[in-house]
């Protein structure tokens, strides 16, 4: 088993991220922690494999924490999962032994792509009889999502849309999302109702003074 460390600090996406990884075989979480120190405390007098990590944590950013589990000499592995969208930030990340770079928010089949092929690398031992077995070792880590949008959707507006939410705390109905990216409302509400189904965001009924409450759609799981 895999046995992974959740560190984020926002309680609703690391319960999320929890039931992600509980929800694969082949993985155990570990524990769940809200800080970078906490995380390094857990490190040092735990087994851990694998470090699920976001990046802006309330004692230190996660490059630090990278450093820090280097600096131990602690084998263990690091995937970003974060906001952070500076390819200046990924650059530093790859060069303090990130693996992966998940960003926020994602569905369930993102993340599961990224662990069953950080997996897959994990569980390659043994030694290589030339360069092409090592690069096909250091590819498995390096696959692209293949998860495919229903028909009519397109990355680029589900990417506003997530964008969105991440920024808005309260959530967004479907017709404030589509005045934050410039979509009508259908569009805005078929991309929130494809996010709510895996996982990403739920739904919650807004009451308003006439009529049915309007749903609004929150970063988290239900």
């Amino acid at each position: 088993m895999i046995r992974v460390l959740v560190v984020e600090d926002e309680p609703v996406a690391a319960e999320a991220h929890r039931l992600y990884v509980e929800r694969l075989a082949g993985f155990t979480v570990a524990g769940v922690v809200h800080s970078g120190g906490d995380a390094l405390r857990f490190c040092e007098r735990e087994p851990v494999d694998l470090v699920l990590l976001d990046f802006y944590l309330p004692d230190t950013h996660g490059l630090a924490v990278c450093r820090s589990l280097r600096a131990a000499g602690l084998p263990i592995d690091v995937i970003a999962v974060t906001s952070a969208r500076d390819l200046a930030l990924v650059k530093a990340a790859v060069s303090v032994g990130v693996v992966q770079y998940l960003l926020k928010p994602f569905t369930f089949a993102s993340l599961r792509e990224k662990l069953e092929s950080y997996a897959e690398f994990h569980r390659a031992s043994g030694e290589v009889t030339g360069q092409a077995e090592i690069d096909r070792a250091l590819a498995t880590l390096r696959t692209s999502e293949h998860t495919a949008l229903p028909k009519g959707m397109s990355g680029e507006t589900l990417e506003a849309i997530t964008t969105a939410l991440a920024a808005a705390d309260e959530g967004l109905s479907a017709a404030t999302a589509a005045s934050a990216i410039g979509a009508s409302r259908v569009t805005a509400r078929r991309y929130l109702e494809y996010l709510a189904d895996n996982g990403v965001v739920h739904r919650e009924p807004h009451y308003g003074q006439v009529g049915r409450p309007e749903v609004w759609y929150r970063y988290g799981p239900v």
